[in-house]
């Protein structure tokens, strides 16, 4: 197996926690073909930052619902939430308003504009504002408020009042998880009411998804997948999801490979 770094292997087994709710050290120190006293010392390392529990025989999520930290999901599904960015940044013109908001995978697309003339952008993120801070042709407006130290981040009422301020031609969301009824989750009411407000507050709104957010579980709940009228994400979804989608008013864009 060709050498892998620490911090590959790192991004792997949280995700792999993540969607499994487990993982034994046994069966991690065969995917890396490694010793376990190296896998040991791996998931000690997630332990001691709070990202893992251990259980007997291996690890498991901190906390049910929890999510994980910012710099571990900033290399999950990394490939994916590059393609959904690109596919999503080709339907954002030059000279656009777009507000974008917090999460990983607006932080991509946020990446995937950086070098486009003329944008305005409005954000809550200040991931995002960092990446199309390297370019001196955009306009950058932030919300003010508390920041959220770990994911640099407005959210709750502050972040409301400042969306609710414009009228952006495009407004570019992630989610923390879609319910397998449809409903979108997110872990903290003030990410959902950010959310909300970027979309009521722009002509055009496109939700970004990775195919794990699919099933997955979060603790607040607001809004629908079929509330939105462009959906990126980077494989076909779930059968029952697909009849929210008429191709005209409601579509799916599909991320392929490149």
């Amino acid at each position: 197996m060709p050498r892998i770094a620490d911090n590959e292997r790192q991004a792997w087994i949280l995700e792999r926690v993540r969607e499994q709710g487990f993982a034994s050290i046994e069966q991690l120190a065969a995917r890396f073909d490694v010793t376990q006293q190296t896998i040991r010392r791996i998931v000690n390392r997630l332990c001691d930052e709070g990202l893992l529990r251990r259980i007997h025989g291996g690890v498991g999520l901190p906390v049910p619902n929890q999510n994980v930290a910012y710099e571990s999901r900033q290399v999950l599904n990394l490939e994916a939430k590059r393609r959904i960015a690109r596919a999503a940044a080709g339907f954002v013109p030059d000279g656009a308003s777009v507000m974008i908001g917090l999460g990983t995978t607006p932080e991509c697309v946020a990446l995937a504009l950086s070098h486009r003339k003329g944008v305005h952008v409005i954000t809550n993120s200040l991931n995002a504002a960092s990446a199309f801070a390297r370019n001196a042709e955009l306009d950058i407006t932030m919300a003010g408020g508390t920041l959220r130290r770990h994911d640099r981040d407005i959210i709750g009422d502050a972040a409301v009042s400042f969306f609710s301020r414009f009228k952006a031609d495009v407004g570019i969301f992630g989610v923390g998880g879609v319910d397998d009824d449809g409903s979108l989750l997110d872990f903290y009411a003030g990410e959902v009411e950010a959310r909300q407000a970027i979309a009521a507050n722009c002509r055009t709104a496109l939700l970004v998804v990775d195919h794990s957010k699919f099933g997955r579980n979060a603790t607040v709940r607001g809004g629908h997948l079929g509330d939105h009228p462009h959906v990126f994400t980077d494989q076909p979804v779930p059968e029952p999801f697909r009849a929210l989608f008429d191709g005209q008013t409601r579509v799916l864009h599909v991320a392929g490979a490149e």
